[in-house]
């Protein structure tokens, strides 16, 4: 599917389930948010996007634990997850979005160029995968946006408990 048809895939779904979305972006530099905007009609469900590409930024903007961030990095699965999260506080949306890692040319903190985690929360989930992409810096960045809309599509696909 391309990323075109992800960026629709996953407003559909976060529109059909009445719930709205939001990205907080490190490595992609807001591609995400302009994927999604690209698609008519995201204006229903997009609220916005916070780019935090200074570490320190994840912490102030997003809420990302100190701690964390001094332990592990800003190239980690938790940080992923907690930038989801943030996403959703800072702008009051229902779905969060994340992505961060290492676009490259070069290594960062001792994580090769092409890690990367996107991860996705909902009112009712939240998940992370870590993708190992290949490419120049371009290359990764895109694979990024792709693999945060993809996790995003089957997050939103799995039934939701009722009520």
């Amino acid at each position: 599917m391309s990323t075109a048809a992800l960026a629709g895939a996953v407003l559909a779904a976060t529109g059909e389930a009445g719930w709205s979305l939001a990205a907080a972006e490190s490595l992609t530099g807001g591609l995400v948010v302009a994927a999604l905007v690209e698609v008519p009609g995201a204006s229903a469900v997009l609220r916005g996007g916070v780019v935090a590409y200074a570490t320190d930024l994840k912490r102030t903007l997003l809420g990302v634990d100190a701690g964390l961030l001094a332990s592990r990095g800003a190239v980690d699965p938790e940080v992923a997850v907690q930038m989801a999260r943030g996403a959703c506080a800072a702008t009051g949306a229902d779905v969060g979005l994340a992505t961060t890692g290492v676009a490259g040319p070069d290594g960062q903190d001792g994580h090769p160029p092409g890690e990367v985690y996107v991860a996705v929360c909902t009112p009712h989930q939240e998940r992370f995968r870590r993708l190992d992409l290949a490419g120049d810096r371009a290359e990764v960045r895109a694979g990024a946006v792709r693999g945060v809309l993809d996790l995003a599509v089957e997050l939103l696909a799995v039934p939701r408990p009722a009520g």
